[in-house]
């Protein structure tokens, strides 16, 4: 008898051990398949080279791009690898623009690290600072041709190129150029693209020849500007802009931790239904490196409970989403960026990495929650529900339809007018996703209720 009772609880944690695996395959299988994501689905992450990994090189970080890849990244985009100039140790003061970082490694070392990369059908971009060198650069013994004469852009480690040089627009473009053939990168983020001291005629010509420079090879370019704000910047080529505003303004400095639904609803619209975006898309970002260490500032600090719901929010609702280096594992951490302070990786917010990981398989999946250039590829919005604390919305995208659900307040049953009523699986629940991910099954009804915990979301696509 004992031992037929303790065969039956052997069996049955077989059972369910083998329901925690297969619950987690269905992850496992979408993001970490051959298949490339390409635009539209893909999900970009921000990688310091020096915090991501206790030694801070491209090999060490190269030995965890796999782990990325089961995140559901697509593409790497190296925030600047070049040897730092200036005194203060900023990488975005450059003392060699064709000379890596020593303390990452070679130029070498940064090739193998794409080639990893793509063997495991992600990309790499690069950050690009177009607007200054370091103020102890060589060009400015060789070529002082190459700046503008008594002007330091904003700070004092840094001297202004002069784009008027001809010499100087080519000696920059022939250096992406150089990344291309030395590394095969596939992109660009491009910083401070708003400076008043490089011309759109700069834009319109590089962009073109380096997306045009490799036959066969795609190329991309992401403009480290709000073009709401530099509007001189729409047509210039750009694929991608910075959600700025929607970032600082309103989901920052206007709900924040806040409650107020019909807000946030307010600035979903406003960012979603701007007619200015007819041949580009967006980078959508609840933090990044200028965010959280210029700002000092983590998720917590800026959006309370309601990180997590923003999270399912900025992958849901329009725009290529950015994880920013160790933002998986709670974004609770002010990463010094001009030190390289290390991420600890021993702290995983087990919610918000199971969130993410979900988000970036529906990103992939999903037809419904596609980006795109124009208000076709990007599909539609439908308010279901934006006052008492939920926000409520159906996406569409062709026959595909999603609905989303966030709470920005108590724990509450709400229920929804207006749901098409069907079968449909629910991919996200806040109360179990702690525990790992999970699908489930569901008829939903025209006026379904749904039951949230505090600060709770979910997401439900239609079958």
């Amino acid at each position: 008898r004992f031992m037929r009772r303790f065969y039956c609880i052997v069996f049955l944690l077989f059972l369910q051990f083998d329901s925690i695996i297969l619950q987690t395959d269905f992850i496992s299988k979408i993001n970490s398949s051959d298949k490339k994501y390409g635009y539209g689905s893909r999900v970009i992450y921000e990688m310091n080279v020096g915090s991501f990994t206790k030694e801070g090189t491209f090999a060490s970080a190269g030995k965890k791009l796999s782990e990325l890849k089961s995140l559901g990244i697509d593409v790497i985009w190296l925030m600047p690898i070049y040897k730092r100039g200036g005194g203060i140790n900023s990488p975005y003061a450059a003392a060699a623009l064709k000379t890596p970082n020593p303390s990452y490694g070679t130029l070498e070392d940064l090739k193998n690290f794409v080639s990893q990369a793509h063997k495991l059908k992600m990309e790499v971009w690069l950050d690009w600072v177009p607007n200054h060198t370091s103020n102890n650069h060589p060009w400015l013994n060789l070529h002082p041709d190459y700046y503008a004469k008594d002007l330091h852009p904003f700070y004092g480690d840094v001297s202004q190129l002069n784009y008027e040089n001809n010499n100087l627009r080519n000696a920059m473009t022939d250096i992406m150029k150089f990344y291309v053939d030395q590394a095969d990168i596939d992109g660009y983020r491009c910083d401070f693209v708003s400076s008043p001291y490089i011309p759109n005629d700069y834009w319109t010509k590089t962009i073109p020849a380096l997306k045009n420079y490799k036959s066969g090879k795609s190329f991309t370019f992401l403009g480290e500007a709000d073009f709401t704000d530099a509007t001189r910047l729409f047509g210039t080529g750009f694929d991608y802009d910075y959600a700025w505003w929607f970032q600082e303004t309103a989901l920052w400095k206007t709900v924040g931790s806040g409650n107020n639904a019909g807000i946030l609803k307010k600035v979903c619209d406003q960012l979603f239904n701007d007619n200015r975006y007819t041949n580009i898309d967006r980078m959508v970002y609840l933090t990044n490196h200028d965010v959280n260490f210029n700002h000092n500032v983590k998720l917590s600090d800026m959006y309370g409970e309601n990180r997590y719901a923003f999270t399912v929010l900025i992958f849901t609702l329009y725009g290529m989403p950015l994880v920013y280096n160790g933002q998986e594992n709670g974004g609770e951490e002010i990463l010094n960026y001009f030190s390289d302070s290390k991420i600890n990786w021993n702290n995983r917010d087990n919610k918000m990495y199971n969130t993410i990981r979900t988000l970036t398989a529906l990103k992939h999946s999903v037809e419904a929650f596609k980006d795109g250039k124009t208000k076709e590829e990007r599909g539609s919005i439908t308010w279901l529900k934006s006052d008492n604390n939920i926000a409520a919305y159906l996406r569409k995208n062709g026959s595909s339809q999603a609905l989303v659900v966030l709470n920005l307040g108590p724990k509450v049953d709400v229920t929804l007018s207006g749901v098409p009523s069907g079968k449909y699986t629910q991919w996200i629940d806040s109360k179990t996703i702690a525990n790992g991910v999970s699908q489930k099954d569901v008829d939903l009804s025209l006026n379904p209720t749904i039951s949230l915990e505090k600060n709770g979301y979910a997401v439900y696509v239609k079958n």
